[in-house]
């Protein structure tokens, strides 16, 4: 049963420093190539483009519906006051003309309900477009994952790989759905805003327009300042939250060690200089609201008396002072909105160039297309001069040449570094070997489907791998199409029925993240398990009872041996005690077999495996 795919909850990633997935996008992190990133974005929104472009007419409608709405309030309110002048004048049949402002509130109200029906229906479209667009990158991360070679995740950690699927796609999502139509809002907004403020008076707006340089100023220094605190604030919250994580997960060996006070210690430390970066980033940035109220009010005031002095002089409606400074009210949203807009724009091509880069990594080599399927596999395997090596300047499997029988125990033997388990690898090609030739019964690995290859083998391994979800679910993930009665005899099989009957709910009981309601060896044996019911012809077993107690490693050794049973079984082994009745075992030193044979007949030659055994063997009766 190989364990590489899943349909079940696998565990949580490894988490960085600061809590989060490991690989998580910085914020105003900026792309490397700004450019081609965005095109192969619009690829990605091609089959989209229609339905974007009416989304960018509505939001650009919306707008406009809403830039309108402070002239007509400012006529209403100078039509409220020429009757009210009028009938304080005493002018005969002067009168406030109730109608006409009643007619405009309602004209009004118009306005805004098609400007939110407008709103309304490009956020609708768009959020369709974004769900689709990060649909399809999710999709296409899911087949490349299953085409990128095994180096790829040696070099990159599971968290990162997470983050690109996560937090990048989600960015760009995000981005998409605000950001686009808010872009075309706000420009519509700055054009549409100007142009009614030209409108009303044109020495009114270059006098407001002057404000704004010093707005922009002030908060251009702010930022400049509280950037390198917000900077700090975040790197000190990653290291106080790895720390707080640290001290969590290895709570019991600093409480063996008296780290209690070391371990405040540090903490104090960090908080202290998190609560410092902190109070003067949020200082810092809390400024910055009433710093834009300040020269906002100076720019109403100016406003104000300029705007009442040219109604005086008849240049301008009493109304016009009061569009014009909703006007100008609205104008300084979207300039603020501006800098923040390309902000997220660079955050989220740089998030898209991570995702693509992920995409264009280089894959696997395609499976051949009349390949070989074994209907009866005997489970014969052959290494003939075999050369690998994961830099191919550095070369740690030499020459190395094996024949095994079917059914035979195979035990690979030797130092750490020796090759052992990238032997196995190499058996289930999750690498390929630089030279030689591997065949299973007398076909090159090669020439079968990856698929079709890897299910010819099982694996029970030292580091057991369960996933959230009931034990049935984890034995039968050997053979979803096996039967609750063929993995109870399975589990039977596999000496692991009795601790299953001894559980709440028995085969029903649900494992959770971590499998920590289950011993050490219980696990094992429903890896076992596992194992039995996939049936496979090929065994790869890695040392499974280095870490439980004597009666569980009978148990386990028991249920090894009614797997083994008719099997082809490669056994990686650590302690050379539990390997005395193999039928061949292969020596490894330094990427090379260096002896073969019967464990009596390598003791016999007094060599390399007679050194390992003995020395074994003496640091046993030491301890």
């Amino acid at each position: 049963m190989s364990e590489n795919k899943s349909n079940l909850n696998p565990k949580p990633v490894r988490r960085g420093p600061g809590g989060g997935p490991m690989g998580r996008m910085v914020p105003g992190e900026k792309p490397k190539d700004f450019k081609k990133t965005f095109d192969t974005l619009l690829r990605y929104l091609k089959p989209y483009h229609l339905s974007i472009l009416l989304t960018l007419i509505f939001a650009g409608c919306s707008a406009t519906f809403s830039i309108i709405g402070p002239k007509v309030i400012g006529n209403a309110v100078t039509e409220l006051y020429k009757g009210l002048v009028s009938k304080v004048s005493g002018v005969e049949g002067a009168g406030i003309d109730f109608k006409t402002i009643g007619n405009t509130c309602i004209f009004l109200l118009g306005l805004y309900l098609v400007s939110a029906l407008f709103g309304f229906i490009q956020g609708y479209i768009m959020s369709g477009i974004a769900q689709k667009v990060s649909y399809n990158l999710r999709k296409a991360i899911l087949k490349k994952i299953n085409k990128i070679p095994l180096k790829y995740f040696d070099k990159n950690t599971h968290g990162e790989v997470l983050s690109r699927v996560t937090n990048d796609v989600d960015t760009v999502s995000h981005t998409l759905n605000q950001s686009l139509p808010q872009i075309v809002s706000s420009v519509t907004l700055i054009i549409g805003i100007l142009f009614m403020m030209f409108s009303i008076n044109w020495v009114m707006t270059l006098a407001s327009l002057l404000i704004l340089p010093f707005s922009t100023i002030f908060i251009a220094f702010v930022v400049k300042k509280s950037q390198k605190h917000f900077k700090a604030q975040q790197e000190y919250l990653g290291h106080l939250n790895g720390h707080v994580e640290e001290m969590y997960g290895g709570h019991i060996i600093m409480k063996a060690f008296n780290g209690e006070e070391r371990s405040i210690r540090k903490f104090e430390e960090l908080n202290d200089t998190l609560y410092s970066s902190a109070w003067k980033s949020q200082f810092l940035s809390g400024m910055m609201h009433p710093i834009m109220s300040f020269v906002g009010n100076l720019g109403y005031v100016m406003i104000a008396i300029l705007g009442g002095y040219l109604s005086m002089n008849n240049v301008i409606q009493v109304g016009d002072i009061l569009s014009f400074i909703q006007y100008v009210r609205q104008l300084t949203q979207p300039l603020a909105q501006g800098a923040q807009i390309a902000n997220i724009l660079q955050s989220t091509i740089a998030a898209a160039e991570r995702v693509f880069e992920f995409l264009d990594e280089p894959e696997e080599a395609p499976d051949p297309e009349n390949s070989v399927i074994l209907t009866e596999p005997r489970g014969e395997v052959s290494f003939k001069n075999v050369s690998f090596g994961y830099d191919p300047e550095k070369i740690i499997i030499k020459d190395l040449t094996a024949d095994i029988k079917p059914g035979q125990r195979i035990a690979i033997v030797g130092p750490t570094g020796a090759g052992k388990t990238t032997l196995v690898k190499l058996l289930m090609r999750f690498y390929d070997i630089n030279s030689g030739l591997i065949t299973i019964d007398g076909h090159d690995i090669k020439s079968f489907k990856r698929e079709d290859l890897r299910s010819l083998f099982g694996m029970v391994l030292q580091d057991t791998w369960l996933f959230s979800g009931s034990i049935m679910e984890n034995i039968r993930y050997g053979n979803q199409g096996a039967s609750d009665e063929e993995a109870e005899a399975a589990a039977k099989a596999a000496h692991a029925h009795h601790f299953i009957r001894t559980v709440p709910d028995s085969y029903n009981m649900i494992l959770n993240e971590e499998a920590s309601n289950v011993s050490q060896g219980q696990k094992q044996l429903l890896t076992i398990a596992r194992a039995i019911l996939s049936d496979p012809k090929i065994l790869i077993l890695d040392e499974a009872t280095s870490s439980v107690d004597t009666r569980t490693e009978i148990l386990i050794q028991k249920a090894m041996d009614n797997l083994m049973k008719g099997r082809t079984s490669f056994i990686i082994a650590h302690r050379l005690s539990t390997i005395r009745d193999a039928d061949l075992i292969l020596v490894m030193k330094d990427g090379d077999i260096v002896e073969q044979g019967r464990h009596e007949e390598l003791l016999q030659k007094d060599g390399f495996y007679a050194t390992l055994y003995y020395s074994q063997f003496e640091t046993t009766n030491a301890g």
